[in-house]
Parts: structure tokens; C-alpha cells; sequence
């Protein structure tokens, strides 16, 4: 194998290195927006949660306030 084989493979190696690093940080950036989506789910439904078990003990859904502009 000449120097310029060993370059070449050298070349090829660092180049699909880069690419999976690139593939490694855009899917961590979506597993990171994915959890946040996650989160804001899981609150919701315990906000839902809170509301469901309020409805079971007094029997009727809760009262918003009217909106400011009435």
C-alpha cells in the first residue's frame, strides 16, 4: 500500500467521521426537543389529572374565571 492509498483511506475515514458526529449532535438536538415536548405532555395531563379527580369530588367541573374583556 503506497502513501497515497494510506492518505486517501486516511481522507475517507475522517470524512465519514465528520458525518457521524454531524448525525450524533441532530439527533441529540431531537431527543433534546422531543423530552421537552415530553414534559409539557406530562404536565398537561397532570393538570388534566387535577382537574378529573376535582370533578370527582365536588361533582361538577371547575370554574374559570370570565374572561377580562366582560
Amino acid at each position: 500500500m503506497t502513501d497515497s492509498d494510506l492518505l486517501q483511506r486516511i481522507e475517507k475515514l475522517e470524512e465519514r467521521l465528520a458525518h457521524q458526529d454531524q448525525a450524533i449532535e441532530d439527533l441529540n438536538a431531537t431527543i433534546t426537543d422531543q423530552w421537552k415536548v415530553l414534559e409539557r405532555y406530562k404536565r398537561e395531563i397532570e393538570r388534566l389529572e387535577s382537574e378529573l379527580a376535582q370533578m370527582g369530588e365536588t361533582g361538577a367541573p371547575p370554574v374559570d374565571p370570565p374572561p377580562p374583556h366582560y
